[in-house]
């Protein structure tokens, strides 16, 4: 009987490609779909009707795992119940499977897909330990067993971590996946704070900046180079707009008549749509772009469809050798030459970087977003930017 129900071995689950149903026997098989997807799934009759339970992906539940679940089943078949209700309560109660489903829930909340890469990648590759457990069994040992190793070396990661298999362990429990009154065993406060060693403070690192006296220089040499990233660095510094929403902008935020970029809540660090007033300067660019563009985005990258990456950017003023100087960091010279040049009020500088301004009930009262004296403000800048460089003699026709 043993050989009729354990067909199937660990290296033919790993190498086995051939699509259709691989038997293990007793009702248990590794589904391989056309497009390369494995996953295990029990064959039964109810009341003379065929049924099918699944168990799970193959990559997250093992082959011995599979075979318990098959052996429950069956189980439960010879006393006259259907197993159906009770293993799908067994394969959807692991961690592995409420974090899914938490990423997925929180998925339409988050403003790029770069949030919900960040959660699956340290869920997936740094909790995997945990992902086949059912999560009312998941302890303080398991816990510390997966955040230890990070706690010290990536002390970042690992906090990041925490906190996710915090949310999970909470989401199962609101679910009733997890018995009430029970401690969450990710929790930091008063439970992991005592077992897990402090980290020392580490200060905030700046944005390395440039200074603003040197910007008219630097973007003197970059407007003698070629490309679309460089039109792209260009723009970036005359709109002292973060790195992610000028590398995201599409054709269809710009209104070129007006002279307005309309950046989405979406696309937005705060949350909240911003309108950009656009310089002479900043225009000229995107509409010479606007002409030539290869899908929606502005500043396409090259594949087709898909825009420039920040790390494009980088590159590039690392063969600039400008020093350590950052695409962030020149909103911090726009910042500083505003403050120490200009007579722009506080409100409008700050709000020319899409920065939150005042309380909750000052904002609740505030009807405007200042935004024609924060054109003047970044025609003002442009200026600033595009003066001719310090030392250089120019000459002028008769």
């Amino acid at each position: 009987m043993a050989r009729m129900i354990n067909r199937l071995n660990v290296r033919a689950v790993d190498t086995l490609t051939r699509p259709g149903r691989h038997a293990d026997g007793g009702g248990l098989y590794l589904s391989i779909s056309p497009n390369g997807g494995r996953r295990w799934t029990f064959l039964y009759r109810w009341h003379g009707k065929p049924t099918e339970i699944g168990f799970g992906s193959a990559r997250n539940v093992p082959l011995a795992v599979a075979r318990e679940l098959a052996a429950q089943a069956r189980k439960k078949l010879a006393a006259g119940e259907n197993p159906k209700q009770v293993l799908r309560y067994a394969t959807e109660a692991t961690f592995g499977a409420c974090a899914e489903r938490l990423i997925a829930a929180m998925r339409p909340s988050w403003r790029n897909a770069e949030h919900a890469r960040q959660w699956e990648t340290t869920l997936r590759r740094d909790a995997a330990a945990l992902s086949r457990l059912p999560v009312d069994k998941i302890r303080t040992e398991d816990v510390l067993g997966v955040l230890q190793p990070l706690w010290l070396t990536k002390p970042v990661t690992a906090s990041r971590l925490r906190g996710r298999i915090e949310r999970v362990l909470d989401a199962a429990k609101a679910h009733g996946l997890r018995p009430q009154g029970v401690e969450n065993p990710a929790r930091w406060r008063g439970h992991l704070d005592q077992l897990l060693p402090r980290r020392p403070r580490l200060e905030r690192a700046h944005h390395a900046a440039m200074g603003y006296v040197d910007v008219p220089s630097f973007m003197l040499e970059l407007q003698g180079r070629e490309g679309v990233a460089a039109r792209a660095l260009e723009f970036t510094v005359l709109t002292a707009a973060r790195t992610g929403e000028v590398l995201g902008a599409r054709s269809s935020e710009f209104d070129l008549a007006e002279g307005i970029w309309r950046v989405p809540a979406t696309r937005m660090k705060g949350g909240r749509p911003h309108s950009v007033p656009l310089s002479r300067q900043a225009l000229e660019i995107v509409t010479a772009l606007q002409d030539n563009r290869q899908g929606e985005f502005v500043f396409s990258g090259r594949k087709r469809g898909q825009p420039l990456s920040d790390a494009v950017l980088k590159n590039l003023l690392r063969r600039m050798k400008v020093g350590p100087v950052t695409v962030h960091g020149f909103r911090s010279s726009f910042r500083d030459w505003a403050a120490d040049t200009t007579h722009f009020s506080h409100e409008v500088c700050e709000a020319a970087l899409a920065h939150t301004i005042g309380s909750a009930v000052e904002r609740a009262y505030r009807r405007t977003d200042l935004f024609e004296k924060r054109r003047q403000l970044m025609e003002a800048w442009a200026a600033h930017c595009t003066l001719p460089e310090r030392g250089k003699v120019l000459a002028f026709r008769r």
